[in-house]
């Protein structure tokens, strides 16, 4: 995988968890229990999508830009997109569509929620 660094640049976020999802062998990020994005592993544990949440237009505009860009595998084509670990999009836009989707899904929370995860250290 072409992303190494990404599971270290979610866990630095604030709020964020993640799991093993073991029956789709997904490991997934969270944050205040909705998740934000995985990382959709084959058989041998090799990634071959990254998945995250964007808002509509934008992941339209992307699919049409990029390849390695798609529609969300097994997730809502309209809100979720994949991108292969091991294309062509750039590391730079990736840590900029998962930081869109952590905020996507943070801003989707309680006021009360999105403040106690911004308040933690």
């Amino acid at each position: 995988m072409k992303y190494e660094w990404m599971d270290e640049y979610l866990l630095g976020k604030k709020g964020v968890t993640k799991d093993l999802q073991k029956n789709w062998n997904w490991v997934r990020y969270h944050i205040g229990g909705k998740m934000f994005a995985a990382l959709c592993l084959d058989e041998e544990d090799i990634p071959y999508y990254i998945t995250l949440k964007l808002d509509p237009v934008e992941g339209e505009f992307l699919r049409e830009q990029y390849e390695d860009i798609l529609p969300g595998y097994y997730m809502n084509k309209k809100h979720w997109n994949s991108i292969k670990p091991d294309g062509e999009v750039p590391d730079d836009l990736v840590k900029d569509l998962l930081d869109k989707s952590y905020q996507l899904v943070l801003g989707g929370l309680s006021k009360k929620k999105q403040q106690e995860i911004l308040e933690m250290s």
